[in-house]
């Protein structure tokens, strides 16, 4: 009988051993997944895959930013002497605008002739910049320059400003808005969740009845099972007009409504770890307070928070850590504008709802979709961050109260 448990036993381990071995691969691949692909958009063309950005030879002009490219086209930048070439009013030109130049029955058959079409258009125009497809592209290289199309650059991704990744010709992956407004959102949230979420603790844990305690803290515990868009469906319905109402604004789904919505959320996370900290706070330190003269309060601020404050932070970091991975519903109530943020009460989008809302759309492969993963990398290694640095918090809990 007891080799036949030892055998189980055996079996088991095997068991386990082998699922947690076959879990830490599946993880470590879906990592390394994330990273080749996100790391594969500084390959990418700045230029839309598949195209070409040509001039007229004698313009001086050797290369533009991503930014110039869009206000050239944009009509914000107006004359060559802004981007460093001669004076000279710009042209853009598109390759569909070629047709309102020639008659179709010019191009030849299957467009043969269309490249030296196009030719002409550009030798006729010393100013143009013209946005044409790479197959398309004159033969003839004495009145035509093609601009070198560079790779997407780190500092054009972490530095810039504008998320514009269908624009055309040239894409804009600035990661800068989409970052501030997670950071924005997450932290007013944590201001709004932590004291509330402090007091709430403090009452369950020092000032309510046992009957009453028994109510509470499941009724909390089953707030952090309701789905995500359930939340963002109340927000969308209550709290966005009635902060449009209330602080007169043109639209309420702002970052103030996301950070709304991001501190009810992280409230049962911050209350149960809070109170569970302080519930373990040894009853012969609060015997003691209480047998120096301390009153009850004095006790709770002096003795039990101090004590506590381990698994107090660590429920901090939790919070923030679900504050900064929701999705849905901040993709709700706070407006999805990739701008740069300025106040709460305007709209912005955080790097989840980016995700979320573009990812169905992005081109498998292409560089909108390279961006998307690269954004997951940054999450990634921002709850990572916030993991590691929930362990060592409740790790010196742990230490402290043995």
């Amino acid at each position: 009988m007891k080799r036949v448990r030892e055998f189980f036993e055996r079996i088991i381990n095997v068991i386990l051993t082998v699922s947690g071995s076959i879990t830490s691969i599946v993880i470590l691949l879906i990592i390394i997944f994330l990273f080749k692909e996100g790391l594969g958009l500084f390959k990418s063309p700045s230029v839309e895959a598949g195209y070409a950005l040509c001039v007229h030879s004698s313009n001086h002009i050797n290369n533009l930013t991503p930014e110039q490219i869009k206000q050239i086209f944009d009509w914000e930048i107006t004359d060559w002497s802004e981007v460093g070439s001669q004076n000279g009013e710009i042209m853009p030109f598109r390759f569909e605008e070629v047709f309102s130049i020639y008659p179709e029955e010019e191009f030849g058959e299957e467009y043969a002739l269309l490249p030296e079409k196009l030719g002409e258009v550009i030798e006729a125009n010393t100013n143009i910049i013209a946005f044409i497809p790479e197959k398309y592209i004159p033969s003839d290289n004495s009145t035509v320059k093609i601009l070198p199309a560079g790779s997407i650059r780190i500092q054009d991704f972490f530095g810039g400003k504008e998320w514009l990744p269908t624009a055309s010709p040239s894409p804009l992956f600035g990661v800068l808005p989409l970052i501030l407004g997670t950071l924005l959102v997450s932290i007013v949230a944590i201001l709004i969740a932590l004291p509330l979420g402090l007091g709430v603790a403090i009452y369950m844990s020092e000032l309510a009845s046992e009957r009453v305690r028994k109510i509470l803290k499941p009724t909390i515990e089953l707030l952090a099972g309701i789905p995500s868009v359930v939340y963002g469906f109340f927000g969308l319905v209550v709290l966005v007009p009635l902060i449009q109402q209330v602080f007169h604004l043109p639209v309420g789904e702002t970052a103030f409504a996301g950070s709304l919505i991001l501190a009810i959320m992280a409230l049962p996370t911050i209350i149960t770890i809070a109170e569970d900290a302080m519930r373990n706070t040894p009853k012969a330190m609060r015997e003691a307070s209480l047998g120096l003269g301390a009153n009850q309060w004095q006790t709770i601020y002096r003795v039990i928070i101090p004590y506590a404050s381990s698994g107090i932070m660590a429920a901090v970091v939790l919070g923030i850590g679900r504050a900064i991975g929701e999705t849905m519903a901040v993709l709700m109530v706070t407006g999805n504008a990739a701008v740069m943020p300025t106040s709460l009460f305007q709209a912005v989008r955080t790097i989840p709802a980016t995700i979320a809302a573009e990812l169905g759309e992005a081109p498998a492969g292409g560089a909108h979709y390279q961006a998307l993963f690269l954004l997951g990398c940054i999450l990634f290694l921002i709850t990572m961050v916030i993991s590691v640095l929930s362990e060592v918090i409740s790790k010196q809990q742990r230490n402290k109260g043995i």
